[in-house]
């Protein structure tokens, strides 16, 4: 017989990567994206990745080539557990800081909050109108949620 799990639990792996967010700092994160979601059950792992490492994640699974700043796989169990793998890469999540003109630490938790949701099932379109999408909304303000919380 299958159990349910009660509660959120979130767990990180660096793989050897370096990243100036804690690990400790990114699991709260998708902890308070799965409460706001009120995701209720849930199982999420977030994996640091090199570019590498990412590169070759992004083949085989998505047929891209290159390395990517943030892959993430989810689904509910037959439950409605929430199942889910994020990998980021903190490399190119700084190459993307630097453009954009964003801190990296920033930017780190805002791939966080995006690969969350994308484990709780949310999508959005490729292009330019990706930041006009109901999801990047909802992820800059629970992103707005998380930084400010930490400034106070």
């Amino acid at each position: 017989m299958a159990t349910r799990v009660k509660a959120a639990r979130v767990s990180v792996q660096a793989d050897g990567v370096r990243s100036p967010v804690a690990a400790a700092r990114m699991q709260a994160a998708a902890l308070a994206v799965l409460k706001a979601e009120r995701a209720g059950a849930a199982l999420v792992s977030i994996t640091l990745l090199s570019s590498r490492g990412i590169a070759a994640l992004n083949r085989r699974h998505l047929g891209h080539r290159g390395p990517t700043d943030v892959i993430s796989f989810g689904f509910r169990d037959p439950l409605g557990a929430v199942i889910g793998d994020v990998y980021i890469c903190p490399t190119v999540a700084s190459e993307n800081a630097k453009r954009f003109g964003r801190p990296v630490r920033e930017e780190l938790l805002r791939l966080v909050v995006h690969g969350t949701l994308h484990v709780l099932g949310y999508e959005h379109p490729e292009g330019e109108t990706r930041t006009a999408s109901a999801m990047w909304k909802r992820q800059e303000r629970l992103l707005a949620r998380l930084t400010s919380a930490t400034r106070s």
